[in-house]
């Protein structure tokens, strides 16, 4: 019963996305102040508190600002944060509160449709997230125009890779408040040591190898080759990292959240 039919899945998983939209829309002004104003704060309270301290920091054969280094790393963390958090609470919310699964499964939608439209809802709201950021960030000389639009379809895999994770996490934790362990031991650890505040190139090389472990390194990478030029890997190898992560996750959190809503 748990098997997971990939014949199951088809485009009627648009419906549970208008769905989601839908609902979205009538708390979308919350949602919308804080990918707006986020850069801001971060690039105010990092700017004023490191720049001193720190001065430039060397990044791919550029000497760089710290807060020009750290700016695009912001706009793949708003992406994993977004995505992450959209089909871990807000979707465990949907399943075992609110019953929403259960009312669509009495419909001709399959289950497998539902976690496919939970994961690119996720990642729609990634794409946004970081549209909206980018609007703070280019004026500003943070993000060059017009190679960081690049990052709005770079945000959507991303979120897809994040929104995967996040599904098979739900579909393994018991309780809402264990969230907290997986926040604790995956996304904590990522969202400090992926090349976000500090370049990995200047990190022991034990230690660089758990961060290509990491899909937010590769996100953060090919974030900053869209918004400065340059970057320390391959974008083809962060790229494929990232495809085959979330075909992974997305087989996997299937397989999770199929066997904890049948048996």
């Amino acid at each position: 019963m748990s098997r997971i039919q990939l014949s199951a899945i088809s485009p009627r998983f648009r419906h549970i996305w208008f769905r989601n939209l839908i609902t979205y829309r009538r708390i979308w002004q919350v949602n919308f102040i804080v990918p707006l104003l986020e850069p801001g704060f971060y690039i105010l309270a990092f700017g004023l508190g490191f720049s001193g301290l720190i001065g430039g920091v060397s990044y791919a054969g550029l000497d760089l600002a710290y807060t020009r280094f750290m700016a695009p790393a912001l706009v793949a963390t708003a992406c994993m944060w977004n995505a992450f958090f959209e089909t871990t609470y807000t979707s465990f919310v949907r399943m075992y509160y609110q019953k929403t699964f259960d009312g669509i499964l009495a419909t001709p939608i399959s289950l497998e449709e539902i976690i496919v439209a939970e994961i690119v809802w996720a990642a729609s709201k990634a794409a946004a997230a970081v549209s909206l950021m980018l609007i703070v960030l280019i004026p500003i000389g943070y993000a060059n125009f017009p190679g960081a639009l690049a990052c709005i379809p770079l945000a959507f895999l991303g979120g897809l890779a994040f929104g995967a994770i996040g599904m098979f996490f739900t579909g393994i934790i018991p309780t809402i408040d264990m969230f907290n362990l997986p926040i604790f031991l995956f996304i904590t650890p990522m969202f400090l040591f992926s090349g976000t505040f500090f370049p990995v190139s200047g990190i022991p090389d034990w230690a660089a190898i758990f961060t290509l472990i990491f899909p937010l390194y590769h996100l953060v990478e090919l974030t900053r080759f869209f918004c400065i030029g340059a970057m320390e890997s391959n974008p083809v190898l962060n790229v494929t990292y990232l495809v085959l992560f979330t075909v992974l996750f997305t087989y996997l959190g299937l397989l999770m959240m199929k066997r904890r809503l049948i048996n």
